[in-house]
């Protein structure tokens, strides 16, 4: 297994769950004039090579998925893990279906919980009998946070975080880690988050919430695990502008913005 391929890591949607600016919003950041400060929904895809192969994998598939892969000009993706199973990571589970088209059925990666519901709320992508022509396919891999696997090269380590009281995944990617919807880590899969390149983790606003890291919560875990960069995404319009916030951040930490792309190992 080899860790140390180059991993590129594109930031699809940086955002909350009603996106950034909110509807009926008010706050001064709907009125921003930095394209930075104009955010969809949490997702990523990482990226390499293998073999002379691009590799292209996605975390997540929220309401804004077809916007953002046409943005990002992707034309294959070799999987989708998902993260937990809330309407902001999971409400463009339809757009898959080109990718269908193209490649066959999509495999995805989730814990069962989260497998379930999907089965649920889309049973028409599912279902084995009296199938619509036009529904895509899956291929339905369940995972857990003892798993470790490799896609191409790269190892695969889901983290069990903490959303509030909803136990979610992240994911690591040889040295990079993406974690979205964080409140808080359990202390063994912290273990799981030593010696990184990158940590990708929540970062809502200032003022303290239950279900997901403020800005402070964010930079101390940040300060705990000591990755060589930090990049903060899943930013609510209450953080304030980016420009702002970005300035006073240590200098090895970053605030995220839609189509970024950073690299590691």
């Amino acid at each position: 297994m080899n860790d140390k391929k180059e991993l590129k890591v594109t930031f699809l949607g940086t955002g909350t769950s009603t996106g950034v600016p909110m509807i009926t919003s008010k706050s001064p950041v709907r009125f921003s004039e930095n394209p930075k400060d104009k955010r969809l929904r949490s997702s990523v895809i990482f990226s390499w090579e293998d073999k002379g192969e691009e590799i292209n994998y996605v975390i997540d598939c929220g309401p804004d998925f077809r916007q953002q892969m046409i943005k990002a000009d992707v034309d294959s993706i070799k999987g989708i893990l998902f993260t937990h199973e809330h309407a902001d990571h999971i409400a463009g589970f339809d757009e898959i279906r080109p990718y269908y088209y193209k490649m066959g059925p999509v495999p995805i990666y989730s814990d069962a919980r989260v497998l379930k519901s999907l089965e649920k709320r889309y049973e028409y992508i599912f279902t084995t009998e009296n199938r619509y022509p036009s529904a895509p396919e899956v291929k339905s891999h369940v995972i857990s946070k003892d798993d470790v696997f490799e896609f191409h090269g790269v190892k695969i380590t889901p983290i069990r975080v903490m959303h509030g009281d909803l136990p979610i995944l992240g994911y690591r990617f040889g040295n990079i880690a993406y974690l979205t919807d964080v409140k808080w880590i359990p202390e063994e899969e912290k273990e799981k988050l030593r010696d990184l390149d990158i940590l990708i983790t929540t970062a809502l606003r200032l003022d303290s919430h239950k279900t997901h890291a403020t800005l402070e919560e964010a930079l101390t875990l940040v300060e705990e695990l000591k990755p060589k960069q930090a990049y903060f995404s899943h930013i609510s319009e209450l953080l304030g502008f980016h420009a702002e916030i970005e300035k006073d951040l240590p200098e090895n930490v970053f605030l995220a913005y839609d189509t970024l792309e950073v690299s590691g190992t």
